[in-house]
């Protein structure tokens, strides 16, 4: 068990675990932005269908298991396990906050 996350972190990852898409979306800033493999994500509309995507079609779920703060991102890291090939796979999550939202998040 790791100690709590940061609040707008802590309720994206307990939406992921219902894999609840509207739960995730929720702790986003209205003008944040994430990254990943496949490119950038802005805004609500892009970030929702990103979830669907990237973690509800293969209902992926992240399992933090540490976490540290690292200049002004929060790192943290653990198993994401789904049906997708290769499940789990080890992630590292890099969320931004601003605030009571999460304002960037990039991950791989």
């Amino acid at each position: 068990m790791i100690d709590v996350l940061p609040a707008p972190i802590e309720a994206y990852v307990r939406a992921n675990a219902r894999l609840d898409a509207e739960g995730m979306l929720a702790p986003f800033a209205p003008d944040a932005v994430v990254h990943d493999e496949g490119g950038s994500h802005a805004g609500p509309e892009e970030i929702r269908a990103w979830i669907q995507s990237a973690t509800i079609a293969s209902r992926a779920v992240f399992t933090p298991d540490r976490w540290h703060a690292e200049g002004g991102t929060i790192v943290v890291e653990g198993p994401t396990a789904g049906a997708f090939p290769g499940s789990p796979i080890r992630f590292t999550f890099r969320f931004k906050l601003a605030g009571q939202a999460i304002s960037a998040l990039e991950f791989g």
